[in-house]
């Protein structure tokens, strides 16, 4: 009687993306220029310090951030003068002195501390929320050399899920750019 064995399937991890390493902040910018013209939508640059160009150079588009914080600002401006006109015309009203009760400069300090506070909470949401909210991980952290981002190295990261992402295509292309090494790194 024959036996029937099984083999498990072998399973190959798809890549999660392939990055390229660069030794100077230029040939980063025009490396993600060329893969931005190249058709590239999907990719992201990591280097040690701000890099005048690069946002444009990945084709980024500039977010609402400014608008959060004016309306945070706004909203804050209102609120707070609301309140204090509030409580010293409407909820408690004393007659001090003779004084008029509805004295608007009496409510500069807080209308413009309740306008910074809520204005620095909506810039501290709205960027949380426009980057996804802290993430402790991510797969570029499997590259060995990644390691040197923060220190003098300079990468160029495109991502699998990108449209015109075909590995070996992906990987001639970063080639062509004459980085120091090019990595595929997984999930």
């Amino acid at each position: 009687m024959a036996e029937l064995t099984t083999q498990a399937p072998t399973q190959t991890i798809a890549p999660y993306g392939l990055m390229a390493e660069f030794t100077e902040p230029g040939q980063l910018v025009t490396a993600a220029r060329k893969a931005h013209d190249a058709g590239f939508r999907n990719m992201d640059a990591y280097s040690p310090m701000p890099i005048h160009g690069l946002f444009e150079a990945l084709g980024r588009r500039h977010t609402g951030m400014p608008q959060i914080v004016l309306a945070g600002g706004l909203i804050g401006c209102f609120g707070g003068f609301y309140l204090c006109y509030y409580m010293t015309v409407t909820a408690y009203a004393h007659n001090t002195g003779g004084r008029p009760v509805y004295s608007w400069p009496a409510y500069i300090p807080i209308t413009f501390e309740c306008t910074v506070l809520i204005a620095a909470l909506f810039a501290v949401f709205g960027l949380l929320a426009i980057n996804g909210f802290p993430a402790p991980y991510h797969p570029v952290f499997n590259v060995p050399e990644f390691l040197r981002a923060s220190q003098d190295r300079f990468f160029l990261a495109i991502f699998a899920d990108d449209p015109q992402f075909d590995l070996p295509k992906t990987r001639e292309f970063l080639q062509s750019l004459s980085p120091t090494g090019v990595t595929e790194f997984e999930e």
